[in-house]
């Protein structure tokens, strides 16, 4: 028997070693989290088949039969994959014993079959008990190996004749096969388990770290995709994802740069790199791995960095910028960082995409509150009113001009206008009101309009203007006892149009807590939002001289 054991142990080191090149192979796709499909269901049955064929192949002669490893495929099998897997291996592998003859030939044949589907029940007593994880146990694929080779000697006492030769062979095979196949069925199942579970521990430390960084990033992403967040979000993703250095630009230039290589990739550069054009441009992932495919520096030939993954950031359908991660020249891009890369790209496009939207839904609601304000502020009804009536009896004709520009203002607060309007409509608008302001101040209050009128077709939040003169009469002019004058301009001006609103207070507070008001306020959040490339409202103050609030927009009207 002792002969036998040490042949026997021989062919399950070599199942050990296959079984250790399978769990290292891209055909293992053992996961806790992941139910099998239905390829990786053929795959196992395939490899756990081949591994029982090649027991039998392997095995040692005694007394007209075979002493062999041929059971641990099939109980295996079942084991991972169920009754119908193991069931499945066995009955293969065991027609396979058969067409090879011998006097134990029926009986090997019936009782492989049996033992892949006592490793199938035992599966799926785990999986129905709420302790499925219990069935890829080292101890119970031992234990479920005993039991079947125990039930293979039972088989082959009944099954094979002369039954005293079958005892004779019982009694020399027995203990041997029972030993190494149980203790080797326990050792192929630890090795495919602890490679399940490198697996899921990788899969749980990637989703950990993409747990935080979300933390971390979410009310950063809140105020925006711009140069002054970036650089907090670059530090943030290099120290949870511990690359060389990462970067983050817009379709434009580098918002920001952190770690290796930052002395020559700079923030608020333009952007120069091939692969990060390719990204931009085509909204695909690039990945240079340093070998394969080669990553050279854009900006200096002796660059420590190594390999780079660029990855677009999408808002929809839009490409807003790029996230970069490097690594180093001497160090590997480790793939699990690359998927990492591509998730947290995903990650940080959907918090900005909720931030815009809330952006969006926050200024809708306060603009329409702020608007609805204005609609029955009574302090400027009551001022009208009263100045229409002073005027009324010395100038009736006036009096009914200023009533017809008062109806005219009212009526455009109160309709249900779109978000955009031409610079004609606003300049109608905001004309409607100053000829009220003028009726109140009389002389004391002068407006000049100076506007190219190729831009009257220009589109403007609606809205745009009335805020910044209303702000320029209350919080300049009204201030001064001798008055004062607002000027509205609109110009090109270096391939841009320029839009201000100046009055010659200069009363501007910019140490106030909301130096402009809400209304400026409200004007600057709505443009940077519904006008790309503007960069919100510009305030210039000479204080006791004056203050001119611009708009400056890229183009203008076709």
């Amino acid at each position: 028997m002792f002969k036998l054991l040490f042949p026997l142990v021989q062919v399950v080191g070599f199942f050990l070693l296959v079984g250790y090149v399978y769990a290292k192979s891209p055909a293992y796709r053992l996961r806790r989290s992941e139910p099998l499909g239905p390829s990786q269901k053929m795959v196992l049955f395939g490899f756990f088949t081949g591994i029982s064929i090649i027991g039998t192949y392997l095995g040692v002669p005694v007394h007209g039969a075979l002493a062999n490893a041929r059971a641990i495929g099939p109980v295996l099998a079942g084991l991972i994959g169920g009754p119908a897997i193991g069931a499945g291996v066995g009955l293969l592998s065991g027609l396979h014993r058969w067409h090879l003859g011998g006097f134990t030939a029926v009986a090997c044949g019936v009782s492989t079959t049996v033992e892949g589907l006592v490793g199938g029940l035992v599966s799926l007593y785990c999986r129905r008990s709420g302790a499925a994880d219990r069935a890829l146990d080292p101890a119970t694929a031992g234990l479920t190996m005993l039991v079947a080779e125990s039930l293979q000697m039972v088989i082959i006492l009944l099954l094979a004749h002369p039954w005293s030769e079958a005892l004779a062979l019982v009694e020399v095979i027995a203990l041997p096969m029972v030993l190494a196949n149980s203790c080797g069925a326990a050792l192929f199942m630890s090795i495919l388990r602890d490679r399940r579970d490198v697996w899921d521990l990788a899969g749980n430390a990637s989703t950990a770290r993409t747990l935080r960084i979300a933390d971390r990033t979410l009310d950063l992403l809140a105020q925006g995709f711009n140069a002054e967040v970036a650089p907090r979000l670059a530090v943030i993703i290099q120290e949870e994802t511990g690359v060389g250095a990462v970067a983050i630009t817009d379709r434009e230039r580098v918002l920001a740069f952190t770690g290796v290589g930052s002395d020559h990739h700079k923030p608020g550069t333009p952007i120069t790199s091939e692969s990060t054009w390719r990204a931009i441009g085509g909204g695909e992932v690039v990945f240079l791995d340093g070998i394969r495919d080669p990553y050279r520096c854009s900006i200096q030939d002796g660059c420590p960095l190594g390999s780079v993954l660029v990855v677009p950031l999408l808002v929809g359908r839009e490409v807003i910028g790029t996230l970069k991660l490097y690594e180093k020249r001497q160090k590997r891009f480790l793939s699990i960082n690359r998927t990492l890369g591509e998730g947290l790209a995903n990650l940080l496009a959907s918090q900005l995409a909720r931030a815009h939207f809330q952006e969006q839904q926050e200024l809708r609601v306060r603009a329409e509150l702020q608007l609805a304000h204005a609609q029955v502020n009574p302090h400027f009804l009551f001022n009208s009113l009263a100045a229409i009536q002073a005027i009324v009896r010395k100038d009736p004709q006036r009096a009914r001009a200023l009533l017809d520009h008062l109806a005219d203002y009212f009526r455009r607060n109160l309709r249900h206008l779109p978000e955009t309007c031409t610079l004609q409509e606003e300049l109608d608008h905001v004309g409607a009101y100053l000829e009220i302001e003028k009726a109140r101040f009389e002389d004391q209050l002068q407006v000049a309009v100076e506007v190219d009128p190729d831009l009257l077709g220009l589109r403007l939040p609606t809205f745009t203007l009335q805020p910044l003169v209303e702000n320029a009469i209350n919080h300049g002019i009204a201030e001064q006892l001798e008055g004062g004058r607002v000027r509205i301009r609109a110009r090109r001006e270096d391939g841009r149009v320029r839009i201000e609103v100046e009055d010659d207070a200069g009363a501007y507070d910019p140490a106030a807590r909301n130096p402009g008001g809400l209304g400026m306020a409200l004007v600057d959040r709505r443009i940077r939002n519904l006008l790309r490339g503007c960069a919100g409202l510009q305030v210039h103050c000479e204080p006791g001289r004056l203050t001119r609030v611009s708009i400056v927009l890229e183009g203008g009207p076709a």
